[in-house]
């Protein structure tokens, strides 16, 4: 039995013989057209003075910033594949009104124009509000970690950095030594050249020993900028490739990343903040993500934002609590209680199964002992203890202590506790439930669509 398939339509290998508009075989709801018209609305102004009348015709400035643009939103950050979808991709093609840029004209466009695509990102916000597309009821702020340009085996740790700084200079000092009792054997040795030219051996150390001096001030700067006053641990890393990257990742997955931030609007998951950190986890996050929100759309949130436990610290919370918007920030799995979790009953006891008192500054343990302060540091963490008789006759001793040498239950916190307790309270009520339902279902929609592999 012959299946009948369709067959190729008869003219597919001729010429038409009236034109037509090839674009007219994208789907009339393609989004390249909304994305074509929001372009015509950028200000490319400040581009487009840098230009000179003379040589030859460049591209407009408006439409290299609509390829990268529309390329980046579709998850093809290379320049080199811009150019190919360019070529080969309507969609691409009618964005770029079916010019065909050299990967090297986007590269350098993208390179010598950053300021001008921050500038872009305010306008595009400033359109979907006008657009009705964002309302900033909800928002939404996660992190993402984008790879670095920068390999793991170019790089040294701080130790190691110091180390070879070392060894490189008494080589070196060495090699002068040995240069400064040879005078008599210059000529011979140097034969045609001038004869103060640095050996071979010195000229590499020498510029290795440059570069290593260089990585190091560089990660001595980086590291005062992130940890003011703080010694740094000799484990930190630095690459010679990217000194601003940082080691990152979770799960055996650590290479040179950056942290990037974004804050979504949850009405149609469209990005109206963002900003890039150094820092590995997102607990100095928030304050520089309501800095990016308030200059890409002149307000903050006006009802409420949502940010997962990777957030909730205790400087993040004090941000928020000073700042008009209110916040849902997930709660640490060490802060959730007993009574949040009933069906993990044989569990060992958690923080937050301790009530925190803020007038005698203390916690009460589930049998009613009071841990008292006990240290506290100039950094602010505080160390609270119980009495280790009390805690031998504790019935929950078992599922509490851990002390091999029979001490006493401690509780660690800092000087933000008070905040913390506020924000765990808030996240018990219904409205918190449901907020935190609403906003992984933003991020979600948010990651699908925005990064590739998710």
């Amino acid at each position: 039995m012959t299946i009948p398939f369709k067959s190729e339509p008869s003219d597919l290998h001729q010429r038409a013989l009236f034109p037509s508009n090839v674009f007219d075989l994208l789907p009339a709801d393609h989004d390249c057209f909304l994305f074509h018209d929001l372009f015509q609305q950028l200000d490319t102004g400040t581009i487009e003075a840098k230009y000179s009348p003379n040589g030859q015709h460049a591209y407009h400035p408006r439409q290299l910033t609509s390829i990268l643009i529309y390329g980046y939103s579709h998850g093809v950050f290379s320049s080199r594949q811009l150019e190919k979808r360019c070529r080969e991709d309507l969609s691409f093609m009618y964005i770029a009104s079916r010019n065909c840029p050299n990967f090297r004209v986007l590269s350098d466009f993208r390179k010598n124009n950053a300021d001008f695509f921050h500038a872009c990102f305010k306008q595009t916000v400033e359109l979907a509000l006008e657009l009705k597309l964002v309302s900033l009821g909800h928002v939404s702020l996660d992190g993402s970690k984008f790879k670095a340009n920068s390999s793991k085996h170019k790089a040294m740790s701080y130790k190691h950095l110091k180390e070879k700084e070392a060894a490189l200079t008494t080589a070196i000092d060495d090699l002068i030594k040995q240069a400064a009792s040879c005078d008599t054997e210059e000529d011979a040795a140097h034969g045609s050249r001038r004869g103060d030219e640095l050996p071979e051996e010195l000229a590499f150390k020498q510029t290795r020993l440059d570069t290593i001096k260089t990585a190091k001030a560089a990660l001595e700067k980086r590291e005062a900028a992130l940890n003011p006053g703080k010694a740094i641990d000799d484990k930190k890393q630095i690459s010679f490739a990217d000194e601003d990257a940082r080691i990152m990742g979770k799960k055996g997955d650590f290479d040179y990343r950056y942290n990037g931030q974004i804050s979504v609007d949850s009405d149609h998951q469209i990005i109206v903040g963002q900003h890039v950190s150094q820092h590995a986890n997102d607990k100095q996050e928030v304050e520089p993500a309501l800095i990016a929100l308030k200059e890409a759309t002149d307000q903050l949130p006006d009802k409420m934002m949502s940010l997962d436990n990777g957030y909730y610290s205790g400087d993040n919370l004090e941000v928020l609590e000073e700042s008009t918007v209110k916040a849902y920030v997930a709660v640490d799995r060490g802060e959730q209680s007993e009574a949040d979790t009933p069906s993990d009953s044989g569990r060992r006891l958690v923080k937050a199964d301790f009530v925190y008192d803020t007038a005698s500054d203390s916690f009460r343990c589930p049998a009613d002992q009071i841990l008292a302060l006990k240290t506290q540091n100039k950094a602010g963490k505080r160390v609270y203890q119980g009495e280790a008789a009390t805690c031998q006759r504790c019935p929950y001793h078992k599922r509490c202590c851990r002390s091999q040498t029979g001490e006493a239950r401690t509780i660690s916190s800092d000087d933000q506790e008070v905040v913390r307790q506020q924000m765990r309270k808030r996240m018990m009520t219904d409205d918190a439930k449901t907020t935190q339902s609403d906003c992984r279902a933003s991020v979600w929609s948010y990651q699908e669509r925005w990064i590739p592999g998710v």
